[in-house]
């Protein structure tokens, strides 16, 4: 790997954040209300308003603001949330955590299904299994989270049931089945449409990796077709599948906020609905600025990702 490469690719992430949280400041002050309102309430006397403005410093100009601003973010005073009176960053952090873990069980059921039911379908091209697989992907991309999470309820969160409850969220510390039980449903529920997505890909990509002639010629000197397939196929076909699994990051972000609506799951997309039905401006600023770090980030890893699999990327 090209630590150049890598170098560049670093700097324009940072380069990235820096003006998405310009973006993102800029819409929040647009936003009717402020900070002042919020606290004063929507029969504060214009005078009251004013004189919390000059307090909190609202009353300087844009690039000020901004710039006190993402010197508290960069210090980690990240405010206080203006509906609960608590400290925005512990708030983002904790919520984080539940949604980090959503996210990963969902890639993780993704990696562990998608990828390999792909490679299946490829191999057996034409097959009633490739025809099968061909028609859950086509079914599953088509269909929106809040349709696949409610489906789940349904079949498998209903009362008389009772395999899964309908929502909420335990912590580990209350045992392990509990914690599972309410993890299960939401991460099915992000994964199935990703699951699709990615199986596809994969599909695709060995495809046309198979029809290679450096394939061709490792199976016609008697290579083995386990290594033929795991050595030489799968691991250029990876090299596009990183990078739409990076790209599905984004994606899971976005379905993050609907399914954890759906099932009450307290993470930060129910954080960031919460902040945006409540008006809090500086909750809002964070949670938003995390949730485009989180996809920047994946985007990195993807870009490192790429690099290692592939040498002949190199920065120019």
């Amino acid at each position: 790997m090209d630590p150049i490469y890598v170098g560049w690719r670093m700097v324009h992430t940072a380069v990235t954040l820096l003006l998405v949280s310009l973006l993102v400041f800029a819409i929040t002050q647009i936003l009717p209300g402020n900070a002042a309102h919020m606290v004063l309430g929507e029969f504060a006397t214009p005078e009251a308003v004013h004189a919390l403005e000059e307090r909190l410093g609202l009353t300087a100009p844009w690039f000020i603001q901004y710039g006190r601003w993402l010197a508290g973010i960069l210090s980690w005073d990240w405010g206080t949330s203006l509906s609960n009176s608590q400290p925005v960053l512990r708030l983002v952090a904790q919520d984080l955590s539940r949604s980090l873990v959503l996210a990963a069980s969902s890639l993780l059921l993704v990696t562990a299904v998608a990828i390999p039911v792909g490679i299946i379908a490829a191999l057996r091209r034409g097959t009633l299994t490739d025809m099968g697989i061909s028609l859950f992907s086509y079914v599953g991309v088509s269909m929106p989270e809040f349709v696949v999470a409610t489906l789940l309820l349904v079949l498998l969160a209903r009362p008389e049931i009772g395999i899964f409850p309908a929502g909420g969220y335990e912590p580990l510390s209350a045992g392990l089945w509990p914690f599972l039980s309410h993890l299960i449903l939401p991460s099915l529920a992000l994964a199935i449409i990703l699951m699709a997505h990615i199986s596809r890909q994969t599909r695709s990509e060995m495809v046309d990796v198979m029809q290679q002639d450096y394939i061709r010629t490792a199976v016609l000197k008697g290579l083995p077709r386990r290594r033929v397939v795991m050595r030489h196929a799968l691991r250029n076909a990876m090299i596009p599948t990183i990078t739409v699994i990076a790209l599905d990051v984004g994606y899971l972000m976005g379905g993050i906020l609907v399914v954890e609506e759906v099932f009450a799951y307290p993470g930060l997309g129910r954080l960031l609905v919460s902040a945006m039905q409540n008006r809090d401006l500086p909750l809002l600023q964070g949670a938003v600025l995390v949730v485009a770090a989180c996809y920047a980030l994946a985007n990195l890893l993807a870009d490192i990702a790429y690099a290692t699999l592939d040498r002949r990327i190199r920065y120019e």
